[in-house]
């Protein structure tokens, strides 16, 4: 199975930006870890990271055919990107919703998805395990 992992808005400084939240590491060690973790279970993944919500639409269109799934952290394109949430929603390769931190504990506006329903499911709250239980949950 190959998995599709991107990464929106801001994600880029993971490992800088809001320790707290995100964490220390950065986004390539958890990518790097990610392709680890998928191989060692037999399976591909390719991680992508872009802060331009055009390009991660282009990254979805792109999926069909060529990946069995896609996890998304779309970051703050989670909130208000009715383009993403149409790129999903037009292609038939399912994708998971992925939040690092439990966006329901923090500010109110991050409370709400505009990507959720259009999803095969949303994992949140578990840091960079959280990209782990949405790739196992292709393959299990």
């Amino acid at each position: 199975m190959k998995i599709l992992v991107i990464n929106g808005v801001n994600l880029n400084l993971t490992g800088k930006r809001e320790k707290g939240v995100y964490g220390v590491e950065t986004l390539e060690s958890i990518c790097a870890e990610l392709k680890e973790f998928a191989r060692k279970h037999g399976h591909e993944v390719d991680c992508v990271q872009s802060n331009i919500e055009g390009e991660i639409c282009t990254f979805l269109h792109g999926a069909e055919g060529k990946y069995d799934g896609v996890v998304l952290n779309a970051g703050a394109y989670t909130h208000y990107s009715y383009a993403i949430r149409d790129a999903i929603a037009s292609v038939p390769t399912p994708v998971v919703e992925v939040h690092m931190s439990n966006v329901h504990a923090r500010e109110e506006f991050r409370h709400k998805s505009v990507l959720t329903e259009v999803c095969k499911g949303e994992i949140l709250g578990f840091g960079k395990n959280s990209y782990k239980l949405a790739l196992e949950s292709f393959w299990l």
